[in-house]
């Protein structure tokens, strides 16, 4: 049920969910598209799309959030709870600041969550 939001966002957009393995890398990777996405409005002055794409990126952070198992992982989980909880926080500031900047850094987190991923996941 917690991870139906996320499977419905993609789904909308035709991609396949091959396992849930699939489903975490397509939340981060929708981060860096959402968080591009918010710098072109950020770049353009577009008030309206810049917080549109940073919500949806904190919607996949509290997405992903929601999806730990914290009785399971152990230490593990409650690391990216903070973590999350902290790209969370930066992605409001980038909001109030209006920095591309502060949107770089949550990449550069995303990017390497994501190459983790993939590398445990191999």
């Amino acid at each position: 049920m917690r991870n139906n939001l996320a499977i419905n966002a993609y789904t909308q957009n035709n991609a396949q969910v091959e396992s849930a393995h699939r489903l975490i890398e397509m939340l981060y990777e929708g981060i860096l598209r959402f968080n591009t996405q918010a710098k072109k409005a950020l770049r353009e002055g577009d008030i309206e799309k810049r917080v549109y794409w940073l919500n949806r990126s904190a919607a996949i952070f509290g997405e992903l959030m929601n999806s730990l198992d914290m009785k399971a992982e152990g230490s593990t989980s409650e690391y990216l709870q903070g973590l999350y909880a902290y790209q969370l926080e930066r992605i409001n500031q980038a909001n109030i600041d209006q920095k591309e900047s502060i949107i770089d850094e949550i990449n550069v987190v995303v990017r390497g969550l994501l190459d983790a991923w993939r590398e445990v996941h191999k």
